[in-house]
This record gives structure tokens, sequence and C-alpha cells, in this order.
């Protein structure tokens, strides 16, 4: 993958599998840094890809963003960004709040699993962060596919009042989420809500997260 890279960011490359924090001090620091967000964090890929879309008027879904595509957003007018993959030490994290805070964006973080069923405190916590941040503002994790995708659905969900199915359609395979990989266990959170709708009439997400959403039981039914 790096031989046809000039020799000195053959060694950067390398370097950055280990150097990525804690901090970007230096230039040596940044340099390093996007090295790592390029070729160990997948940023390479996203490059062209930003898996970005308007979910509600300035309300955007997208993937992991670098500092160029901040810029941009900043420019777009977007106050906001929601992290779904935690405040790390890390070259995605330290990146990206250089970059919010040179453009005057607020990042907010908040740490998911694409592959687990959070507990309910944590999507209670999201909820509520729906209803403190006002658009526009920008929710990602590091594909966009799978957290964002759940997020989307609750924002759409608690926010907008959009229809279960209008709703599920955010984890979607036009985003790349693979549902029958272990990320399904998303879509199996979805359709439990929306069995508890079919069977008792309107419920509300928070209602419902709050007295009947139940992460063991659906991650015991997901393992069958």
């Amino acid at each position: 993958m790096f031989q046809n890279l000039p020799i000195s960011w053959r060694h950067m490359v390398r370097s950055a599998r280990h150097k990525f924090g804690p901090a970007l001090v230096t230039q040596e620091d940044r340099a390093l840094a996007l090295a790592h967000l390029r070729y160990h964090d997948h940023g390479i890929l996203r490059g062209r890809w930003t898996n970005m879309e308007e979910i509600a008027p300035d309300v955007w879904r997208s993937n992991q963003p670098d500092p160029d595509r901040i810029a941009r957003y900043a420019q777009m007018g977007i106050k906001t960004i929601l992290n779904l993959r935690g405040q790390a030490q890390q070259s995605h994290y330290l990146l990206e709040k250089e970059a919010c805070d040179a453009h005057g964006i607020t990042l907010v973080n908040m740490k998911f699993s694409a592959r687990m069923a959070a507990p309910k405190e944590l999507y209670l916590a999201l909820l509520d962060q729906f209803d403190a941040i006002a658009p526009p503002f920008l929710i990602h994790c590091k594909s966009g596919a799978d957290r964002t995708g759940l997020a989307a659905a609750f924002y759409l969900l608690h926010v907008e009042n959009v229809p279960i199915a209008q709703a599920r359609a955010q984890l979607a395979l036009k985003y790349v989420h693979l549902r029958w990989l272990k990320t399904g266990i998303l879509d199996d959170i979805l359709a439990a809500y929306a069995a508890d709708i079919d069977e008792r009439g309107p419920i509300s997400l928070r209602h419902w997260i709050e007295h009947d959403y139940d992460s063991a039981a659906i991650t015991a039914n997901f393992r069958k």
C-alpha cells in the first residue's frame, strides 16, 4: 500500500502507527497525526466518500471529517458537531478538536459502539443532546454507517416525529450499513421499538427507552 509513497512519507506513515498523540504541539506531531488519520484510520477512503446527507433541515450525517472538511462545514454554517467516537488522544479526535476550535464549531463527544446495544442511560443522554443542540449541526462516527445511522434515526423519531419505518431507513446499505454483520444489533433496537408500537400504539422514543428498552434481551435475541 505504501510502496508508491516518497521515502520520507513511508517513514512517517510507519512512525504514525505508534505516534499519534497525546497532543498536537509540533509540526511533526501534526504531520504524524495526519498520516495516521489517512492511512491507519482509513481517512484516505473518506477523501471523496463523505457519506454525507441532510436528514432534516440543517441536520447532517457523515463519516469522520478531516480538518479540510471541517473548514468547509464552517463555511456551510454548521455550528456544532456531535462526535459519536468519543474523546480520545488519537489522530481523528486531536485533529477534529483543533479544527473545530479554529473555526468556532462546538464539538460534543459521546462514545457508542457499532456492535453493542448501549445502556439506556447513554441513549437517554443522546436524546438530551438532541434537545440541547440547535441546528445547523452534524452527526458522525468513523464511517457514518452504523452509530451515525442509529443516532440519525433517533433524531428523526425524537425531534422530527417521523414514522418508525422512515427512521429505520437511516440504517441502510446505501450508507454501507451491513445489517447481516454484528452491526445488525442496531437494527434490532429499532425493530424492538417498532414491535412495541405495533402492539400497543404510539409510544414516544424517550418513554420507550426509559421503560421498555432492554439491552440484555435485545443482545440475547440477536445472538441466537
